[in-house]
């Protein structure tokens, strides 16, 4: 089983995939590490043996911002844009979207469940 940063890697996947299941790490970052470690790309994870188990948790040790640090930095970044009370800030601490989507119909992602409010009781003659 390989073991990197706290994760286990799926063993069945090809090394690109498997290495994404890393928050913080996609696909071209993914390319980029097992290309710096000299591991081919199609390699299974179960396939690697631990030289390269170790080339590769060395590679994302040392220069890749992943799991807990790498959260914990969008997380203080949110909370700065909140406490500048910038517009990005306003719509985070609101719950709304914030790159400029619609909002009278859709986002229902941001704003949760509908909350519906009674319609204005028309007028009798």
């Amino acid at each position: 089983m390989a073991r990197i940063a706290g994760i286990d890697l799926p063993k069945n996947k090809r090394g690109v995939i498997g290495l994404t299941y890393i928050y913080g790490i996609g696909r071209s970052r993914a390319q980029e590490i097992l290309d710096a470690s000299g591991i081919s790309q199609d390699k299974k994870v179960s396939e690697w043996n631990d030289d390269e188990l170790s080339k590769i948790r060395g590679y994302i040790t040392a220069g890749v911002k992943t799991e807990g640090e790498l959260r914990s930095e969008v997380q203080l970044n949110i909370k700065r844009l909140m406490d500048i009370g910038c517009y990005r800030g306003l719509r985070h601490r609101k719950g709304l979207p914030l790159r400029g989507q619609r909002t009278r119909t859709n986002s229902r992602t941001r704003k949760g469940k509908r909350k519906t409010v009674a319609g204005k009781k028309k007028a009798t003659k």
